[in-house]
C-alpha cells in the first residue's frame, strides 16, 4: 500500500499545451479521419507535405535570428526572471487555498476552472506535433512538418482505426470500442470504493494511445481515459436504442465516433471559445470567418501539395496558443481519497524525486499506481469542490520554470539542456522568425501595447518589438484583467479553432452546423464537459 506515503502527491508537468514536448507515437491515417479499414501509417505524417505556414508572413521577425537573440530570448524567461510568478513551493495545499499568500504574483481565474487548462492541451494534442524542429537553432515553418491532422477529429485518440491501430482497440464484447484498464487496488483508495481506470499500458507501464504525449501527466492521461470511456458509454448508448438493433458493430462504431467528434467540437464552440476569446468574437467568426488566416495557404508557391489540408500558423503554434502555460497552478488536489481518508494533493512536479520509483511523489506519466487517477469535481464545476485556474498574464507559476529531468529521464523533458518552458518558448520566436505582437497589433488594427506597458523588457531591448507569446500574455493582462485573450492573441486563436472546424467537411459546424446535441445532458440541446465527464461514467460520487 502507498498511502503512507506523504498526505500530498507532488506532481509533474513537462510541457502543458506544448506541441512539442514529447517525441511519440504518432496516429496519420489515409483520409484523415481515421474511420475503418485504413492502412497503418505509423510514425508518418498524414501527407509528406503537411506543414506549418505563416499568417502574416509580409511582417519581420521580432529579432534577427542570431545567437545574441536567442540567448536574450533566454534569459527573459529563466527561472527567477522577469516572467517567473516566484510562487512559494513549500506547501501544495497552502497554494491552493491560501494563493495570496503562497502565489501573490500569480492571481486566480475565477472565470475558468483548473481543467480548462488540460482540455486546452488535450486540443493541442489534436492538431499539432511537431517532433523535430531545434530549439538551438533557425528552423523554416515550411519545412517543419506536423505530424497531426489539423483538424479536431480526434486522431490523437482514434489513431488509424481498428485495422490500422488494433493495439487501440478492444473488440472482446462484439462492439469496436477503446481499450482502458482498472487499476488494480484504487478501489481501496478511492470515495465509496470506487474502481478507477487507466490508460492500457505494455509490461514497462508505456502507455498505449493515438498519441503518447497525452500520457505525460496523470491529468491529461486521465483526460484522455475519459474521452476513451466516452466513446464506450456512445457505443452502449447506440446498441441500447431499439432503431440500431440490426446494424453492425462497423456501423454503430461509425455513428459513435461522429456522436463523439460532434459533441466534442460543440463543446470546443460552444464552451472552451468563448471561455478565452470571449463570445462576441465567436459570435464574429461564426458570421463572418476569419480575415487573416488563410485556410488555402499557397504563399511559399507550392501549388504541387498533394494534402488540401489546412496548414496551421507559425504565429498560432508556437505563440498565440501557448497562452495555457500561464494558466498552470503551482498544484492540484488529484483526488479526494478514500472515504474518510485523506485528498491527494499535488505540486506540478518535483524533479528531485527518483524517475525509477514505481509511484513517485510527483505526476510524471509511465507510472501506475492505485492513487494515480483524477477526481474531476476539482477541476470542473460539479459542485463547489471545483478550483480555478490562473489568470492569463505575464507570470508563469515557478514549478514550469524548472521542467523535471535533470536526475533522469520522464516524458517530455528537455534533451537540450533548457529547463525553463517560458525560454524554451521564446527561443523558437528567434528560431521561426515570428513577428512581434505590436506588428501584428498594426496589423490587425487594433490597440497596441506601449514601451511604458513594457517596461520590465527595456533590459532586453525588447519593450518596442516583444515576442508574441509574451505579448499575448501581457495584452490579456491588461485589457482583460488576466480573464481571457486580449485581440491579438483572441483572433490568432479563434480564427484558426474556427477556421479548422469549417475546413473539415465532415465537423458538425461544416456538415450540419444547426445540429445541436442529442446525448444526454443537464440542458437540453447543450452539451458541456461536465457533461461529456459524466456520461463516459466517470465521476463517481464523493458521497
Amino acid at each position: 500500500m502507498l498511502l503512507p506515503r506523504k498526505k500530498y502527491l507532488s506532481a509533474g508537468l513537462a510541457g502543458v499545451l506544448c506541441s512539442t514536448a514529447l517525441f511519440g507515437l504518432t496516429a496519420a491515417h489515409a483520409d484523415g479521419k481515421n474511420n475503418l479499414h485504413l492502412p497503418g501509417m505509423r510514425d508518418r505524417p498524414h501527407t509528406p507535405d503537411n506543414s506549418f505556414t505563416r499568417m502574416f508572413p509580409d511582417l519581420p521577425p521580432y529579432a534577427p535570428p542570431t545567437d545574441e537573440a536567442r540567448t536574450q530570448a533566454k534569459k527573459l524567461g529563466e527561472k527567477g526572471g522577469v516572467i517567473d510568478a516566484v510562487d512559494n513551493l513549500t506547501d501544495p495545499i497552502q497554494s491552493i487555498i491560501n494563493p495570496g499568500v503562497f502565489s501573490p504574483h500569480n492571481p486566480d481565474n475565477p472565470n475558468m476552472t483548473a481543467g480548462v487548462t488540460f482540455f486546452g492541451q488535450f486540443l493541442d494534442h489534436d492538431i499539432t506535433l511537431d517532433p523535430r524542429s531545434p530549439l538551438l537553432e533557425r528552423s523554416n515553418p515550411k519545412k517543419t512538418t506536423n505530424f497531426r491532422t489539423a483538424a479536431f477529429d480526434l486522431d490523437s485518440m482514434y489513431g488509424d482505426g481498428p485495422q490500422g491501430s488494433p493495439e487501440l482497440y478492444d473488440l472482446s464484447s462484439g462492439e469496436i470500442k477503446m481499450k482502458v484498464e482498472a487499476i488494480p487496488g484504487s478501489e481501496l483508495v478511492s470515495r465509496k470504493g470506487a474502481i478507477r481506470f487507466d490508460l492500457p499500458r505494455d509490461p514497462n507501464n508505456t502507455a498505449i494511445l493515438g498519441d503518447s504525449r497525452n500520457a505525460e501527466h496523470v491529468i491529461l492521461a486521465q483526460f484522455h481515459l475519459a474521452m476513451l470511456r466516452f466513446h464506450n458509454a456512445v457505443i452502449d448508448h447506440l446498441r441500447a436504442d431499439p432503431a440500431h438493433a440490426d446494424q453492425s458493430a462497423e456501423q454503430i462504431f461509425k455513428k459513435a465516433q461522429r456522436q463523439v467528434r460532434w459533441h466534442y467540437q460543440w463543446i470546443i464552440v460552444h464552451e472552451f471559445l468563448p471561455l478565452t476569446i470571449g463570445q462576441e468574437l465567436v459570435d464574429n467568426l461564426l458570421r463572418k470567418g476569419p480575415r487573416f488566416y488563410r485556410i488555402d495557404d499557397d504563399s511559399d508557391g507550392r501549388h504541387d501539395r498533394h494534402s488540401k489540408d489546412p496548414l496551421l500558423p507559425i504565429e498560432f503554434s508556437v505563440a498565440a496558443y501557448r497562452f495555457g502555460h500561464s494558466q498552470i497552478r503551482p498544484s492540484y488536489r488529484l483526488n479526494f481519497g478514500p472515504t474518510g481518508g485523506s485528498p491527494v494533493f499535488a505540486f506540478l512536479f518535483d524533479d528531485t524525486q527518483d524517475p525509477n520509483d514505481s509511484d513517485p511523489n510527483d505526476m510524471r506519466g509511465g507510472k501506475r499506481a492505485p492513487r494515480r487517477f483524477v477526481d474531476w469535481q476539482t477541476f470542473f464545476k460539479f459542485d463547489n469542490n471545483f478550483r480555478p485556474n490562473k489568470k492569463i498574464d505575464g507570470k508563469l507559476s515557478s514549478v514550469v520554470m524548472l521542467l523535471p529531468g535533470s536526475r533522469g529521464p520522464a516524458p517530455g523533458l528537455p534533451s537540450d539542456g533548457v529547463q525553463s518552458l517560458a525560454s524554451r518558448n521564446l527561443m523558437r520566436h528567434v528560431n521561426f522568425g515570428i513577428p512581434s505582437g505590436q506588428a501584428i497589433a498594426r496589423k490587425m488594427g487594433v490597440p497596441v501595447l506601449t514601451p511604458a506597458q513594457l517596461d520590465e523588457l527595456k533590459p532586453f531591448d525588447m519593450e518596442k518589438s516583444t515576442p508574441l507569446w509574451y505579448y499575448i500574455l501581457k495584452e490579456a493582462e491588461l485589457m482583460e484583467d488576466g480573464l481571457r485573450l486580449g485581440p491579438v492573441g483572441g483572433r490568432i486563436v479563434g480564427e484558426v479553432f474556427i477556421g479548422l472546424l469549417k475546413a473539415d467537411e465532415t465537423s458538425y459546424l461544416a456538415a450540419r452546423p444547426n445540429w445541436t446535441p442529442v446525448l444526454p445532458s443537464v440542458t437540453s440541446g447543450d452539451f458541456r464537459i461536465t457533461d461529456l465527464l459524466t456520461f463516459a461514467g466517470v465521476v463517481p460520487p464523493l458521497e
